[in-house]
């Protein structure tokens, strides 16, 4: 069905796709207006909705639990917000304004710091992260309160 409309759009056809498969959305649509409690909440590209919430994160899964705080004071220093830590996967994510360049500056701090990582990478939001910011909860959240409401009416 994607590639059906892709060509579609290709051949200069307008379309209209309502989803709340935000993935989807991200594939296809050129414009996008999200829509929360029957009011349009936001409207744009995707890059601009996904710049709208802070650009890239830096993730870095740290090998020893002993070292998540360490890890989580030297990821700070490059975070223009607030730094996260899952003890469980042992991941820290931090956003960065700097984008990719600053994976290496990150990368010399923890060996510098003798923090050994595991995985490290450079992420930008998804349309997931865009509908989070903007309503506190995830789509399919949304998706399960609106389906309650139509239920009990």
């Amino acid at each position: 069905m994607w590639g059906v409309i892709r060509e579609m759009v290709r051949a200069g056809t307008t379309l209209l796709l309502t989803t709340q498969y935000l993935e989807e959305a991200d594939k296809l649509a050129n414009g996008i207006v999200v829509i929360d409690h029957g009011k349009a909440i936001a409207r744009g590209t995707a890059d601009q909705l996904k710049s709208q919430i802070g650009g890239e994160r830096v993730e870095l899964v740290i090998a020893s639990h002993m070292d998540l705080m360490r890890a989580r004071e030297t990821l700070a220093y490059f975070a223009v917000g607030e730094v996260l830590v899952d003890e469980h996967t042992r991941m820290v994510t931090a956003p960065v304004a700097q984008g990719n360049g600053v994976l290496t500056e990150v990368l010399r701090a923890m060996d510098t710091n003798s923090i050994a990582t595991l995985d490290v990478g450079m992420r930008r939001p998804t349309l997931d992260d865009v509908f989070l910011a903007l309503t506190g909860r995830t789509a399919e959240q949304a998706e399960t309160a609106d389906t309650d409401l139509k239920e009990s009416a």
